[in-house]
């Protein structure tokens, strides 16, 4: 059974637009995932609010974790306040596992913030929760909590964020992901409806994004989520996005 340290945000001097800050919030995130991680057969130990960052860190350290996944919301400098948006998923550089789930935790993103352009990874060595760990870890900046629109959609999607983060944790660890009273089933399916070439799966929700993989007439794909005119889709071990028209 895998087994993850949970790290929100310790950050309650950071303020969220109309109210909140950013420990609080991603406590509720926290919160939301505690349901489908048990459910999914994930095990994990979370932090305290009452912890300094030194201590979260030695107590990741002192476990044998498979994760460390680190909530946080982000903040533009002083001269941008309020003017970016965006998800930043950020991974310790060198790390071969960290970058993995940083790719595998931004490709689920991008299937429900509102502008997947905007969902990237990071690498860096500077970030403590990064370079300290012992276990692969992960940061996740989810949105921007000094602009309006994205501190809204936090507040509006804590459920939604909580389900996400726990697939891409089942991706990662190669287990089936079960919803809390549920069985271990995507909660939707499609049908590949080409007409005898097979569907391309893009790594974008783009014409011009790379193909990372296809999927044959007649098969059946996991949809994950929606962008516009395309869905994201889990096809063997390949999650990517596919047009509509072509999956029934």
């Amino acid at each position: 059974m895998p087994k993850i340290y949970l790290s929100p945000s310790l950050q309650e001097y950071n303020p969220y637009v109309d109210g909140g800050n950013e420990e609080y919030y991603m406590n509720l995130i926290a919160d939301a995932m505690e349901p489908y991680l048990n459910s999914s057969g994930i095990q994990f130990t979370r932090n305290e609010p009452s912890q300094k960052l030194s201590q979260a860190i030695a107590q990741s350290n002192a476990g044998n974790y498979d994760l460390h996944l680190a909530l946080h919301s982000n903040a533009a400098p002083p001269a941008l306040s309020g003017q970016i948006r965006g998800t930043d998923v950020y991974y310790y550089d060198g790390s071969a596992k960290g970058k993995r789930a940083a790719e595998i935790i931004a490709n689920n993103f991008k299937a429900i913030y509102p502008d997947p352009n905007k969902v990237k990874t990071v690498p860096t060595t500077t970030l403590a929760e990064l370079k300290q760990t012992r276990a692969p870890a992960v940061l996740l900046e989810a949105a921007y909590h000094d602009n309006s629109a994205d501190a809204q959609w936090i507040r509006d999607n804590i459920d939604n964020i909580a389900r996400n983060l726990v697939l891409s944790l089942t991706e990662y660890f190669g287990i089936p992901f079960v919803p809390p009273g549920g069985q271990s089933q995507p909660q939707r399916q499609g049908t590949v409806a080409t007409q005898q070439t097979p569907l391309n799966i893009r790594s974008q929700p783009s014409l011009s994004a790379q193909v990372i993989g296809q999927a044959p007439k007649g098969a059946t794909v996991a949809i994950l989520g929606e962008s516009g005119d395309w869905y994201q889709i889990r096809y063997q071990n390949i999650t990517g996005y596919s047009s509509k028209q072509y999956i029934r």
